[in-house]
């Protein structure tokens, strides 16, 4: 490919992902985001099978593998979305210092907080203080580790526990609905920690540990089980919990896919040194271990 052709390729490639980007800016995301919920609690048969069928059909999603292996054994897309999967289909690893992948999909990014930032993508970062949203909650992360599973449309999309622990707080963060694929982490600043959220915290042996599940365009919901499904108020909910959960047990699901961030606090955790931007990984595999 000539110099020249390669100049065109890229150029036309930044028009599509900028022209990508401001669409979003200009949608309602919140009003779509809320009309495709509506349609993925449908249980009316003709259209939930209809939606099932064609988003199966457009993704390649292997039913073989899931607890309910017919379209029709699902009540409702959101079902079909939040599927369980058989037993063993996804074991947990059970090393007693590893730390494992909270869901399926690939890493967006992994590595350190350096000076309380958080890298996205090439150009931009965004702090602690602005993805947990308190101050208080936000300082033992300041320079700590952190892995971004991005969960894409074909995914599992249950969140794990990556590391046994007390869930103590949970906090609502609204916000908005960008997409959160490769194209929008590169061109919307701080995407993390704009988008809507549940901060999940917890007391563990290696000190506190954060799951954050990041909701994003067209996400018709995200669910914890100590909340059960979130509904957007339009403030900041702080919960306090007492609840014990071990490495591998389920702590949340999303309704349509998005972003699950890891926080541990400073040298406590070492990343598998493998694992890089775009590494696929699957839920309960290690992704590192304790230091």
């Amino acid at each position: 490919m000539s110099s020249k052709t390669s100049s065109l390729k890229h150029k036309a490639q930044s028009l599509l992902a900028e022209g990508f980007v401001q669409a979003q800016k200009r949608i309602p995301q919140h009003q779509l985001s809320r009309l495709v919920g509506k349609v993925a609690e449908s249980e009316q048969p003709l259209l939930k099978n209809a939606v099932i069928f064609a988003f199966k059909q457009k993704y390649g999603i292997d039913l073989s593998i899931a607890e309910a292996e017919k379209i029709g054994q699902y009540g409702s897309f959101n079902a079909f979305f939040t599927r369980a999967l058989k037993d063993g289909e996804r074991p947990i690893d059970s090393n007693t210092t590893a730390v494992t992948s909270p869901a399926d999909g690939a890493i967006s990014q992994i590595g350190q907080i350096e000076q309380g930032q958080i890298f996205q993508a090439k150009g931009h970062q965004f702090s602690v203080q602005q993805l947990i949203a308190d101050s208080q909650l936000a300082e033992p992360f300041q320079n700590g580790a952190f892995a971004t599973v991005y969960l894409s449309p074909k995914d599992y999309h249950r969140v794990h526990m990556p590391f046994s622990g007390k869930l103590t707080e949970t906090l609502y963060v609204p916000g908005e609905l960008f997409s959160v694929n490769q194209t929008t982490a590169e061109n919307i600043p701080a995407l993390f920690a704009r988008n809507e959220r549940m901060v999940c915290l917890f007391d563990t042996e290696l000190g506190r540990m954060a799951v954050v599940l990041v909701g994003a365009m067209i996400v018709a919901g995200i669910e914890t089980v100590a909340t059960g499904k979130v509904k957007p108020s339009g403030n900041l909910e702080l919960q306090h919990h007492d609840m014990l959960l071990e490495k591998g047990d389920e702590l949340g699901r999303f309704y349509l896919g998005s972003t699950a961030i890891v926080l541990f606090e400073q040298d406590k955790v070492q990343w598998a040194d493998e694992l890089k931007e775009g590494s696929k990984v699957v839920m309960g595999k290690a992704i590192g271990h304790t230091l």
